[in-house]
């Protein structure tokens, strides 16, 4: 039997929105029908896939307020989902770039045995699985879904059941491109839904959180299916000694906070020169305290509410088992009811790596700063994490700042600035650690991720190779 599930907003925290979960007899049968139009999908040429693909994007340009209005009551901001459903055009436009460089056939080349030319091709792998999150739930169930449309496959998204109210609106978009209704759709459901996806696909790509991600990735693996997991993140900052301080404390402290510290590359860990520490805690606590909320204007401030209820919770728990535990509390760090809850930026200085807030990811807008005294100790500080996604380096020039870089244990790195991994899509990169696995949704393997390689090895004079010993 169907199950109508209730949804809290995360501005009022009033339960205002319900959907129905599909049961396992619907998600199957969807499944089914998305597998039956991925055949025909995947016989058109990449150039037709591509113009299905933009018409959806026109057709989406056109639900743009509808798609807006409903996110913002998802998330409990109003700034952030009008960037959101605009980048999905930008998305669309990277696969016009990149999808033909990606999936083109290789030319026939000669093997080492000179007889033998070879040559290679992508074939989808079928009905991809898109489980994603609730911190950016446009952007983070399309990022991988144009990609794997683009190459030729179907695509289910199962979003998160938090923010739910934005799926209406992408759906009547969707039914007005039928091209694209044949091979997408999406199941609103709980994790229960969620559980059932990788038994029902040949793919699964999963955004979220390292205990859900553990277990799509266990049940990919007993499915016998590809999984590309993008986790948590733990991400350092290290300010070098050469850095102009107080640009490097702005702009760690906001990374740190902007969208509510909801986000895989917010930065969660500030390492300071001791020489510098004094003056970046300085300016650290006063661009915190410049930041309002959300409340009571929505459409004022850059501090929106938690999203999801248990995790202000959570935060909170790490906040006082630092204090706890000796560190100092400088702003910030209560919960503040107001129907939806919310959290000034919080800064907190004296805190070790025995700490929750220094091991656990945070998603919260919280900026921990820590001292050092060498060089040698940064590294070692910021490499001591479970962690691997992404991280920042400030330094007095580009050349320093790469050069550190490098050293650090992080799939990527600004320079002089944070968080680009989510405005640049260009270079390819993978999580280390408990941060994922699979290729990176970046760069050209976002499109041959979704496909297998296929090489055709062709025999020139009909003279034969293996079978030589046989026929003589």
């Amino acid at each position: 039997m169907s199950q109508d599930i209730a949804v809290r907003n995360p501005y009022t925290g009033e339960l205002d929105y319900s959907f129905i979960e599909p049961t396992p007899q619907q998600l199957a049968a969807t499944c089914e029908r998305l597998r039956t139009g991925q055949l025909e999908w995947t016989g058109r040429p990449l150039e037709a896939r591509l113009e299905a693909l933009q018409h959806l994007g026109e057709v989406i340009a056109k639900h743009a307020g509808d798609l807006t209005t409903a996110l913002t009551l998802d998330t409990g901001r109003a700034q952030v989902p009008a960037i959101e459903v605009a980048g999905l055009q930008a998305q669309i436009e990277r696969a016009q770039r990149e999808a033909s460089q990606a999936l083109a056939p290789t030319a026939p080349r000669p093997a080492q045995i000179p007889l033998i030319h070879g040559s290679a091709n992508r074939k989808p792998l079928g009905l991809v699985g898109n489980i994603s999150p609730w911190n950016f739930p446009i952007i983070l169930s399309f990022i991988d879904t144009f990609p794997a449309l683009a190459a030729g496959n179907a695509v289910i998204i199962k979003p998160s059941e938090i923010t739910p109210r934005w799926v209406e609106p992408m759906r009547a978009a969707i039914a007005e491109c039928p091209d694209i209704a044949a091979v997408l759709d999406i199941a609103l459901g709980t994790g229960e839904t969620g559980a059932a996806i990788p038994g029902l696909v040949d793919a699964v790509v999963f955004t979220g959180s390292v205990a859900t991600g553990r277990k799509v990735g266990e049940a990919a693996a007993r499915h016998f299916i590809p999984a590309a997991l993008e986790l948590g993140g733990k991400d350092p900052a290290v300010v070098l000694p050469s850095a102009e301080i107080d640009y490097a404390a702005k702009v760690i402290t906001f990374s740190s906070v902007q969208s509510t510290g909801q986000a895989c590359q917010s930065l969660e860990r500030a390492y300071v020169p001791a020489e510098h520490f004094d003056r970046f805690l300085r300016q650290a606590i006063s661009t915190a305290e410049s930041l309002e909320l959300n409340y009571p204007d929505i459409n004022r401030g850059v501090i929106g509410p938690f999203i999801f209820e248990q995790q202000a919770h959570k935060v909170l728990e790490q906040i006082t088992d630092a204090v706890a535990n000796g560190a100092t509390l400088h702003c910030g760090g209560e919960i503040i009811d107001n129907g939806g809850l919310w959290m000034r930026p919080t800064v907190l200085t004296g805190v070790t790596h025995d700490m929750l807030i220094m091991r656990e990811e945070t998603f919260g807008p919280v900026v921990p700063i820590v001292s050092y005294d060498s060089v040698e100790e940064a590294v070692r500080l910021a490499n001591d994490s479970l962690y691997g996604l992404s991280a920042a380096v400030f330094a007095g020039t580009t050349d320093e700042g790469r050069e550190f870089a490098a050293r650090l244990n992080a799939g990527a790195v600004s320079v002089n600035d944070a968080a680009l991994t989510a405005v640049i899509n260009e270079f390819e990169h993978d999580s280390f650690g408990f941060s994922g696995m699979g290729r990176s949704r970046a760069g050209l393997s976002a499109y041959t991720r979704f496909t297998r390689e296929q090489a055709i090895m062709s025999n020139e004079q009909n003279q034969p190779l293996l079978a030589s010993q046989l026929l003589d």
